[in-house]
């Protein structure tokens, strides 16, 4: 076949893809690692209650300890998305990373095992030691891979935002099925450390199996760093990125934010010692089924608007419902419209930071640099994480502060204080921050033009590869 007829196959196959969608299985094996992995972090959630309630440690003291592990974290985030962009395999370079699904739920599990005989020093140990594999190894390399892994194995934009909205249904989905039916389990199970083990159990192998298809479904089919010509990422290109690129850390402190609100775990105290029942989160959760037909309508929305201007409405609509929050008290109606508000409001900024994070990509791209999509990644991770051990660890601070005391059915009310304003005001003002930054978030309005010149210079450097390829097929003849 010639070259004008290669050219014509190419151009006929590009038009079938174009016109296929992206079938249901394409978009569960892709995105069930999301509601994995969410499983997993909604679980870790709940240690420093089974820390203070079920082992006996202070609270103060799994605070402080879960706060330094995010030193640690740091140390790792800053290797990971470094590692991944370097990263060449026969896999490819983000799907390798996809077995540290396993390696995070096996850590979460070893959470929980703390050995009882063990003394509280011991016990700070080994809990230290298993955080530490679960989120400064494990799911620091998950966070660094995902877009790299993304933008190789799709290459059409409606591919990525399908992957991200509909998409987006599975995790959410996931975790609200594991919200509705955690609570109740806990309330049966969760009365001992053996309890506990049995609970975290019965996810184990369904969301390990669950998490690990997309390694065996996707594979990296396409390359986008035909500018570099093959050369390694170097430690110079990343600073450079870290030094150029000001919008991913307004992402970083979005999802900084975040995940210090979803980590905080206020929801279980709240409802054992304000509303009295546990159990009955399983109400407030089961109603943010209402959230799910969101993701079907973003993709719409998106048409219309920018990623970060849906993300800054949604997070509107967060404040509100933290504010219904605050005057809901014990009544269950109000409690769940205000679920429903918080939980779908913070949707878009979940579930699409990942096209935010390509944007800073393609950004890089259009100012001469390196791609990075890994080291972007890792510092949306590393914001993440640190939120997430701010979240748990300055919750358990705060409740030592306040008198609180795991062996006492009725706390002081310095505690039921602290716990309701760590429900409700405090999210609400710190969303508004979140909202505030993202207001200096220019690039989505940019991004047509930028698109435009990447592709430009993407098929002149494809084509200039071709034709030396065929040039030195030419000499050797």
């Amino acid at each position: 076949m010639g070259r004008k007829g290669k050219i014509e196959s190419e151009a006929k196959s590009v038009s079938k893809e174009k016109e296929k969608g992206m079938g249901f299985w394409k978009l569960f094996s892709w995105s069930a690692r999301g509601g994995s992995t969410g499983i997993a972090t909604m679980i870790m959630g709940y240690l420093t209650i089974f820390c203070t309630d079920t082992m006996g440690i202070p609270a103060a003291a799994v605070g402080t300890l879960l706060l330094l592990s995010k030193f640690l974290d740091g140390l790792t985030d800053l290797f990971a998305g470094y590692f991944v962009d370097r990263t060449h395999t026969r896999w490819g370079k983000g799907r390798p990373y996809e077995w540290c699904v396993a390696g995070m739920w096996l850590s979460t599990l070893l959470l929980f095992m703390v050995p009882a005989r063990f003394s509280t020093l011991m016990k700070l140990v080994w809990i230290f030691i298993m955080y530490a594999f679960a989120n400064s190894v494990f799911y620091t390399f998950l966070n660094a891979n995902g877009t790299v892994y993304m933008v190789r194995a799709f290459n059409r934009k409606k591919d990525y935002v399908d992957v991200s909205t509909y998409g987006g249904v599975v995790p959410i989905v996931m975790v609200l099925i594991f919200n509705i039916i955690f609570p109740t389990l806990m309330g049966k199970l969760a009365t001992s450390q053996h309890g506990w083990v049995q609970l975290i159990l019965i996810f184990f192998v369904p969301m390990v199996v669950l998490g690990m298809l997309r390694f065996f479904v996707h594979k990296e089919k396409y390359d986008v760093d035909v500018e570099a010509h093959g050369e390694k990422v170097r430690f110079r290109d990343v600073l450079l990125v870290l030094r150029s690129n000001p919008y991913i850390y307004i992402i970083a402190f979005g999802s900084l934010v975040m995940n210090i609100i979803t980590n905080m775990g206020t929801g279980v105290y709240y409802f054992k010692y304000i509303v009295g029942n546990v159990g009955l989160m399983s109400v407030t959760a089961a109603s943010q089924v209402v959230v799910v037909p969101l993701m079907f309508i973003l993709p719409q929305i998106l048409k219309k608007t920018t990623v970060v201007n849906v993300i800054k409405g949604g997070l509107l609509i967060t404040i509100a419902g933290y504010i219904l929050f605050f005057f809901a008290n014990k009544n269950i109606f109000l409690l769940s419209i205000s679920s429903i508000l918080t939980g779908g409001g913070v949707v878009p900024m979940s579930m699409l930071s990942g096209l935010l994070i390509l944007e800073c990509s393609e950004y890089n791209e259009y100012k001469g640099m390196r791609r990075l999509e890994g080291s972007l990644s890792s510092v949306n991770g590393f914001a993440t994480k640190v939120g997430a051990g701010i979240g748990t660890g300055i919750l358990g601070i705060l409740l030592g502060a306040a008198g609180y005391d795991g062996t006492l059915a009725v706390q002081p009310a310095s505690t039921i204080t602290l716990i309701r304003m760590m429900a409700t005001t405090v999210p609400a003002v710190m969303y508004l921050i979140v909202f505030l930054i993202f207001n200096f978030y220019t690039l989505g309005r940019k991004m047509p033009e930028i698109q435009r010149e990447n592709e430009a210079r993407r098929l002149a450097a494809a084509e200039q590869k071709t034709e030396a390829a065929a040039a030195g097929t030419d000499s050797t003849k």
